[in-house]
């Protein structure tokens, strides 16, 4: 069995309950929150696989819309001891979901300022979001498989709490479509 993995309800709007071969997990948003519901999850069950999809604000240019797999993530807003950004005092600097993709950057706060992107931008990350280092650094944890997939659902600057409102229903229809051609389902 697989578990499907959301931060909130609405991501996972346009995909069927049930989903054949998916237990549904909804965490809530941020990383503790993340956190918490996906180890107890993990504690509780055993999954052969963590398949997580959700929205993600899109911070390089070059990227196209749509649903991406995410290769690695990285957090934007920890500092280690000496001061440097995006590395946490006790928790790795980077976590990978062992597959090819991009790279995402997580925060506790949503992104919708140029000065932040242009923060997150030097990390190498393509996409921001406030889970995804955590879910993958749980199912590591686990000894699980993860695969994350995440829809561009704004530009994480001015106005992106607008348009990420506005595209929720869209985001899950891309992020639907993309797991019936990776799985079948």
């Amino acid at each position: 069995m697989k578990l499907l993995v959301a931060a909130m309800a609405s991501e996972l709007a346009a995909f069927p309950d049930p989903l054949p071969g998916f237990d549904r997990l909804v965490t809530g948003e941020g990383k503790m929150k993340a956190t918490y519901a996906l180890t107890r999850a993990l504690d509780a069950g055993e999954y052969d696989e963590i398949v997580v999809v959700g929205t993600a604000g899109g911070i390089d240019p070059q990227l196209a819309p749509g649903a991406h797999e995410i290769a690695t993530a990285v957090q934007h807003d920890v500092r280690d001891l000496d001061g440097v950004q995006g590395r946490h005092v006790s928790l790795p600097a980077v976590v990978s979901t062992g597959r090819e993709g991009v790279i995402i950057a997580t925060g506790d706060s949503f992104v919708d300022d140029a000065g932040v992107t242009a923060v997150i931008r030097p990390m190498g990350a393509a996409l921001v979001d406030m889970e995804t280092f955590a879910y993958i650094w749980v199912a590591e944890q686990f000894g699980v498989p993860i695969r994350a997939f995440r829809a561009v659902s704004d530009g994480a600057e001015d106005g992106a709490l607008d348009d990420f409102h506005a595209a929720i229903a869209r985001c899950s229809e891309q992020l639907r479509e993309r797991i019936r051609e990776e799985y079948g389902v």
